[in-house]
């Protein structure tokens, strides 16, 4: 995936575009990341960047942004559909590890541990002493 189209994704939307994108990724976000899991190499930075997406306190360009990529993660048809195996999260593992990468200096310790507390809650629920 090359940079021009990661920059398209990411593109912060307006403030309509951002709270329907934040209802999209509330919705869908856990049952993709279950379906991806196996595939993310940075779970626990997806899932801190999706605490700090849904944080008020986030500045909104590093809330749009997020929201944008994390969007991308959970539409199941996208520039590579993810129900095509291994490769169907390739390309949104790209445009998350990009968002992620700009807006690191964002995602605070509290959003890293509410992400750590989420993944091992999980853990526990499936029986497994894996993350996710």
């Amino acid at each position: 995936m090359d940079d021009k189209k990661i920059a398209d994704i990411l593109t912060v939307e307006d403030t309509q575009g951002q709270r329907e994108q934040e209802s999209r990724v509330r919705a869908k976000f856990f049952e993709t990341l279950r379906r991806a899991a196996q595939y993310v190499p940075f779970i626990e930075d997806l899932v801190a960047a999706y605490y700090c997406a849904l944080d008020p306190k986030t500045p909104t360009r590093v809330r749009g942004t997020l929201l944008a990529a994390l969007a991308y993660f959970v539409l199941p048809f996208d520039f590579v559909p993810d129900f095509i195996a291994i490769i169907g999260f390739g390309d949104d593992l790209a445009v998350l590890a990009a968002a992620i990468t700009a807006v690191r200096s964002h995602m605070t310790e509290a959003h890293y541990a509410a992400a750590r507390e989420t993944l091992g809650k999980e853990a526990e629920a499936a029986g497994t002493a894996s993350t996710f």
